[in-house]
């Protein structure tokens, strides 16, 4: 009997769809299968004080590329809410301490991105092209896994890079993003021993630091201490002449003590990192029979990565496509080396795609919230979602009366309904919009449910029914096309990403709908009703 059923390929291809996401569930859907949005499981609060006051207008466009960012990064649930002229509070679902870490970074970041060629500017954020920005797959080769983000610029963009690295062939274009201003680097010369593996030796790799510091009026001095501290009177000394000339120091983590209450003194402001972000990242290549010693990154101040310029770009050319990239740390396992390169590529091409912050901003300390509604109202959602279905089923039992009606309705109702569930809690998060566009499917299915039920009922030829069913999906494929069209402002949407969940929910029951589950109960009454025909 079943197995009658089964040879018909629409119905097939429902069954192994539906057996196909399970797997992927069990596989990819973590402990708790579905990824459930903060009214249901809680979440993680994140309070952000701006730098000083701002306006309506200002407020609303941090606001803005906040949410940009932040849903472009991967958090499909997210709440950004100004609060007065100087605070933000940025909500996610609850998530692990180390996605909770990739999303403070994100905010942290102010979003301007320079590419420097001897220390003079040849491109900026404001010449990029936010829609062509985009992160490649991660790639291994040789044990290393490299990471890369491509984008385009506007023409007058690209006109500037062409006059500034003019006969800059085999030079290095430095990458920075949110190079800091008015700081100076406090080094440990115990760290270029990190360095030696690259074959450079310690003058070398400081001369290569300095060009990578190098930026006109705004060059980081480098200023280095022995770990004994041999050198540090003439360290504090450097330090006191420049106070008036900059304003922070980047050091690292475990800075000496007595070094730290000195510059502490003097009133900078110190931003710590760890020794693994202060020690750049070294390559040499050959240049004839010359070595060049590069800087090819530099966590602690921005540097992304340092491409060589082609000669054949150094001519006056005009190019609008680049790319930044770079290589997950070689000491990390392969698949943490994976992990890493995919976040870093997603982190950076977040933050370019939504712009630089119109003012600095400064994270603290995130806190857990309780589920406003809980666990409860899951199961009132569910309930919500049962009972749209059994009503539908009902309506059309009642209309027609026939019993069979019933289990198909229900059935392709709740595979409709589980596609939905698992595309959405995979991909994304299930929210109150989302369940919401989920009960607004099943109750729309009705018409379809009943146009096809319709046409079934007519007695008449096998060519005829074949003829009618023909019609009947004509109606519903048609009714799906302009229910997504009306959708697709909602979905593309980026100041109402409140409610992406619904017209995301809306769009899935509609295409699965018409294309799979639909088609799928019109075989299966169909096949009932012509064998009742030939009893």
């Amino acid at each position: 009997m079943i197995t009658d059923y089964l040879k018909d390929f629409r119905i097939s291809l429902l069954v192994v769809l539906i057996a196909a996401l399970i797997i992927l569930d069990i596989l990819f859907g973590g402990p708790h299968i579905l990824h459930l949005g903060v009214e249901f499981i809680g979440g993680t609060q994140i309070p952000v004080q701006l730098e000083h006051s701002v306006n309506p207008s200002t407020m609303g466009n941090l606001l803005t590329i906040l949410q940009e960012r932040l849903s472009t990064f991967g958090l499909k649930q997210i709440t950004v809410e100004g609060i007065g002229t100087s605070e933000v509070y940025v909500t996610i679902p609850s998530v692990s301490p180390s996605e909770v870490q990739s999303t403070i970074s994100v905010i942290e970041s102010q979003g301007v991105f320079q590419g420097i060629v001897n220390g003079r500017e040849a491109l900026n954020g404001s010449g990029l092209l936010s829609g062509s920005i985009g992160a490649s797959q991660p790639v291994a080769s040789g044990g290393n896994v490299s990471w890369a983000v491509s984008f385009f610029v506007t023409q007058q963009a690209a006109v500037k890079f062409s006059k500034v690295v003019f006969g800059q062939g085999n030079q290095p274009l430095y990458m920075f993003l949110d190079r800091p201003n008015g700081a100076i680097v406090l080094f440990n010369a115990s760290l270029f021993q990190s360095t030696s593996s690259s074959g450079a030796n310690q003058t070398a790799v400081l001369q290569a630091m300095q060009l990578a510091a190098d930026f006109g009026n705004a060059t980081l001095p480098i200023e280095i201490y022995n770990p004994d501290l041999s050198n540090v009177a003439s360290v504090e000394s450097f330090f006191s002449v420049n106070r008036g000339r900059y304003q922070s120091v980047i050091l690292p983590i475990n800075a000496p003590q007595s070094l730290v209450a000195n510059l502490t003194s003097q009133n900078y402001t110190l931003d710590y990192v760890t020794p693994l972000n202060l020690t750049p990242v070294i390559t040499v290549n050959l240049q004839g029979t010359t070595q060049q010693t590069i800087v090819n990154s530099w966590p602690a101040v921005g540097l992304l990565s340092s491409p060589i310029l082609s000669p054949g770009i150094t001519n006056g050319s005009v190019s609008q496509s680049y790319q930044i990239s770079g290589f997950a740390p070689p000491t990390l396992s392969p698949s943490a080396q994976l992990a890493y390169a995919t976040n870093q590529s997603n982190q950076i091409a977040s933050i370019l795609k939504g712009g630089a912050l119109p003012v600095h901003v400064i994270v603290g300390t995130p806190t857990t919230i309780p589920p406003t509604l809980g666990s409860h109202f899951e199961l009132i959602s569910a309930f919500a979602l049962l009972a749209a279905i059994a009503a539908v089923s009902i309506t059309v039992a009642i209309r027609y009366k026939r019993l069979f009606l019933v289990v198909p309705i229900i059935f392709t109702t709740l595979a409709e309904l589980f596609i939905i569930l698992s595309i959405i809690g995979l991909i994304g998060t299930i929210d109150l919009a989302a369940v919401a566009g989920m009960i607004a499917v099943i109750g729309t299915g009705v018409d379809a449910q009943i146009i096809i039920t319709d046409e079934i009922l007519v007695t008449g030829a096998e060519h005829t029914l074949k003829l009618k069913l023909g019609n009947a999906f004509f109606i519903i494929w048609a009714d799906a096309g302009l229910l997504v069209v009306a959708m697709l402002p909602l979905l593309f949407s980026t100041t109402l990403i409140t409610i992406i969940g619904f017209a995301e929910s809306t769009i899935l029951g509609v295409l699965f709908g018409a294309f799979i589950t639909r088609p799928a109960y019109g075989s299966i009454i169909s096949k009932h009703y012509s064998k009742q025909e030939t009893k």
